[in-house]
C-alpha cells in the first residue's frame, strides 16, 4: 500500500518502505484475517509465537509504526467492520510524536513487549466515566491516582525492549489462556495477564503516528519516511503450546 511493498532479501522477507510520504498511508503488511468479522478471526490460546527479525534503523531512526503478534483490528484498517476497543498481545514500535501513554512508568513510544484487553468486563464498566477521568487526569497528582485502577481493568501491561533492532533477534510470544510471557533472544522481558481470543495476527511496517493519552490528547497522522527503511523476517511460526 502507498510506498511500501514486500520482498525477499536472502533467506528473509522484507517489509520495505521507501520514500514514503505525509501526504499519504504507505504499509507493507501480512495478516490473516481480510474480510474476516471479529468473531471468526484464527487464533485463540494457547499458542507459541516465534519470529526472527531484523531492521534497518535503530529505535532511533526508525520512523512510523512496526511490529508483529495478534490484535482485533479494532480500528477499521483491513475491512468494514464496527469499530471496537483494542485487544493486543504483541511486539509494537512506535516512533515519535506518537505518545500511547497507556503505561504509567512506561513511555508512550518505543519498542515494547505489550498487551491490552480493554473489552475486559471490569474496563466496560469504566466506559461512563471515560470523560470527566480524562479531564480529572490534566491534573498530574489525579493523573498519578486514577490511572492505576484503570491501567489493570484494561489489562495494559509493558516493557521497553532494551535491545539492538538492526542486529537478528529472536522474539517469542507465549500466548496462555491466563498469561502472556514475551522472551527477546532468550531473555524473559514481560509477562502479563492474556487477553482474550479470537485475534488475528498482523506483521507491519507504516509510516503512520498516533496520540492517545488517558488525559484526552487525541491525534493521528502520517510521517515522511526519507530514503528506506525496512524489517526482514528470517522465521515465523504459530504452533500450539
Amino acid at each position: 500500500m502507498g510506498r511500501a511493498r514486500l520482498e525477499p532479501a536472502g533467506s528473509a522477507q522484507r517489509l520495505l518502505l521507501s520514500g514514503a510520504s505525509s501526504r499519504g498511508y504507505s504499509n507493507a503488511q501480512i495478516d490473516d484475517y481480510q474480510g474476516t468479522q471479529r468473531r471468526s478471526f484464527p487464533w485463540r490460546p494457547p499458542l507459541r509465537l516465534t519470529v526472527r527479525a531484523r531492521f534497518s534503523h535503530s529505535r532511533a531512526g526508525l520512523r512510523g509504526t512496526a511490529g508483529f503478534g495478534f490484535w482485533n483490528d479494532p480500528f477499521l484498517m483491513t475491512n468494514i467492520r464496527l469499530p471496537a476497543l483494542p485487544r493486543a498481545a504483541w511486539f509494537f514500535f512506535a516512533s515519535p510524536p506518537s505518545d500511547m501513554k497507556l503505561a504509567m512508568q512506561v513511555p508512550g513510544h518505543g519498542w515494547k513487549a505489550a498487551v491490552i484487553d480493554a473489552l475486559r468486563p471490569a474496563s466496560l464498566l469504566l466506559a461512563p466515566a471515560a470523560l470527566p477521568a480524562a479531564l480529572l487526569m490534566n491534573v498530574r497528582p489525579l493523573y498519578r491516582r486514577l490511572w492505576p485502577p484503570i491501567q489493570r481493568a484494561l489489562n495494559v501491561a509493558e516493557a521497553l525492549l532494551d535491545v539492538e533492532m538492526r542486529d537478528w533477534q529472536t522474539y517469542l510470544l507465549e500466548w496462555g489462556p491466563q498469561h502472556a510471557r514475551f522472551t527477546v533472544s532468550g531473555e524473559r522481558v514481560l509477562e502479563a495477564p492474556a487477553p482474550r481470543g479470537p485475534l488475528g495476527f498482523v506483521l507491519w511496517m507504516d509510516n503512520q503516528y498516533l496520540v492517545a493519552t488517558p488525559w484526552g490528547r487525541l491525534r493521528y497522522g502520517r510521517l515522511n519516511v526519507p530514503g528506506e527503511q525496512w524489517m526482514d523476517v528470517e522465521h515465523l511460526s504459530i504452533e500450539p503450546l
